[in-house]
């Protein structure tokens, strides 16, 4: 890695922390430097452009910042039309990939379908499609429930930046704070792993580092405010990202991520969560892996956080 790209990306993160400071956002969204392009009942769309910080060793977006794109377009379609500081918590995504690169500038146009009927908590539905200059990428849904926020949390509307409009604002006398000084950290030990062993700054940072193991994968990931919500709990893009990799570990690189449905069942919280996948399908063209997230529970023992479905389709280069 260059002295150039380890300049740009600490200069991302600083950005990240800075713009961070706003109230109503979360820093995952200020370090991609995602794009509100157009918030309204009409569509949503919102943007990123695929650099050095955000790209995987292919030059691809890695699957949690597009995770995190499809997540805030389709929840900001839901919250268009509601109070801008309303609290939502993701249920249910599925995302269906064409197998296009990730690269470029990635455009994701969302949509309100309305809410899920008969159901005793207000639960939105929206969709998302996004795609870059060569053509469609994904296409996808999503649920979202209405909440109110945790106790003692005052939440503020998110702030809708364009690209170009902000410049990076100074922190008062260069000084951090502490879950600041955290993401340094973070960030630091992530440039000096990758600038010793390789691969992507972007999958150490965000804790991509998923082991294959007989029939499945396995990792753990460390909680921290790198990869936190409005709330503190893992940002729910970035858990599914985190998932999907772990799900891609558990094969070999002959196959590639085609689709999958996720289901938000508590919150990411607590020091670690782990990831556990198993392959329940190896067909000769096609393979479904199962995986589950899990978290400390208030009992001691094991609270399930998140489960994952996915499929798999076998590379044409190898058939």
């Amino acid at each position: 890695m260059s002295d150039s790209t380890q300049d740009f990306i600490r200069a991302q993160v600083l950005r990240g922390i800075a713009l961070n400071r706003e109230p109503g956002y979360h820093f995952a969204g200020n370090f991609l430097d995602l794009s509100y392009d157009h918030v309204g009942t009409d569509y949503t769309a919102l943007s990123v452009d695929v650099a050095p910080h955000c790209a995987q060793a292919d030059g691809q977006l890695g699957m949690a910042g597009f995770a995190i794109l499809a997540d805030l377009v389709m929840a900001a379609a839901v919250r268009a039309g509601l109070p801008s500081h309303t609290r939502l918590a993701t249920v249910t995504m599925n995302l269906q990939f064409t197998g296009a690169p990730r690269t470029g500038r990635l455009d994701g146009r969302g949509a309100m379908l309305g809410f899920v009927e008969g159901a005793a908590g207000r639960q939105g539905v929206s969709t998302v499609q996004i795609g870059n200059a060569a053509g469609p990428v994904c296409t996808g849904t999503g649920t979202f429930m209405i909440l109110k926020p945790p106790k003692g949390v005052e939440l503020h509307p998110v702030p809708h930046r364009r690209r170009g409009e902000n410049p990076t604002p100074e922190i008062p006398g260069g000084k951090l704070r502490p879950d600041e000084k955290k993401v340094i950290a973070i960030a630091e030990d992530a440039l000096a792993q990758t600038q010793a062993r390789g691969g992507a700054f972007i999958d150490r940072f965000w804790s991509v580092e998923a082991k294959h193991v007989a029939g499945g994968a396995q990792s753990v990931v460390k909680n921290g405010p790198h990869i936190g919500n409005r709330v503190g709990h893992v940002q729910g893009g970035i858990l599914l990202g985190l998932a999907a990799d772990n799900a891609v570990a558990a094969l070999t690189p002959h196959w590639q991520l085609t689709a999958l449905s996720a289901w938000y069942i508590s919150p990411g919280e607590g020091r670690t969560l782990r990831i556990r996948s198993k392959v329940v399908h190896h067909g000769r063209l096609v393979a479904v892996v199962r995986t589950e997230v899990t978290g400390k529970g208030r009992d001691g023992g094991r609270r399930k956080v998140f489960e994952l479905m996915t499929t798999h389709a076998y590379r044409a280069e190898q058939a």
